[in-house]
């Protein structure tokens, strides 16, 4: 096993998310995913810190493209509006991983500690966001109601997203979800 192989940290991703689903979260180890990715176990906790962190390790970087997105709104926009920005951003970084994305949520949906730790993520998210309306001037509760919405419809758009049968791009299904959650507020 050659410590310079290219891709490693790819190779465990998909490695791990093969061996979740052939033998669930719970009973595979880190040994297992390298030895599948053709690496050892120290390079893996070189790329991750445990194992729930291969399903994981994107959400750090997903939240401050979201934040940077948010921020970097016109300022005459709205907080929806703005949050918008967002969901583009957020739609624009999962291009090209529909097979992933769902295979992960498969193995996530298949446990509940990880369910756990999803809802963690997504509260994080939130949060950021409530932060970063505020840095634009949005009082409260607006900033926080627009974030906590915001993730609701990604949440929404997400989940059709990555449906059995769906084909369209996320971007389009974030935007409608976030035609009706406006169209709902606006009492239609």
């Amino acid at each position: 096993m050659s410590r310079w192989q290219p891709n490693a940290r790819e190779r465990l991703a998909k490695a791990a998310l093969e061996l979740y689903g052939e033998r669930g979260f719970e009973q595979t180890t880190v040994a297992e995913i390298a030895g599948r990715a053709g690496l050892t176990e120290r390079t893996f906790f070189r790329h991750y810190a445990d194992k729930r962190e291969v399903l994981f390790a994107g959400a750090r970087e997903l939240e401050e493209l979201f934040v940077r997105a948010v921020a970097g709104a016109p300022a005459s926009a709205a907080p929806i509006d703005a949050l918008a920005s967002g969901l583009e951003a957020a739609a624009e970084a999962f291009a090209g991983r529909h097979a992933f994305a769902r295979r992960r949520q498969a193995v996530i949906t298949a446990n509940a500690e990880l369910q756990e730790r999803e809802l963690i993520k997504l509260a994080s998210l939130a949060a950021a966001l409530a932060a970063a309306l505020r840095d634009r001037g949005v009082g409260e509760p607006a900033a926080s109601l627009t974030a906590e919405a915001g993730v609701a419809v990604f949440k929404i758009g997400f989940e059709r997203w990555i449906g059995a049968d769906e084909e369209r791009e996320m971007a389009q299904l974030l935007r409608e979800s976030l035609a009706e959650l406006r169209a709902v507020a606006a009492g239609g």
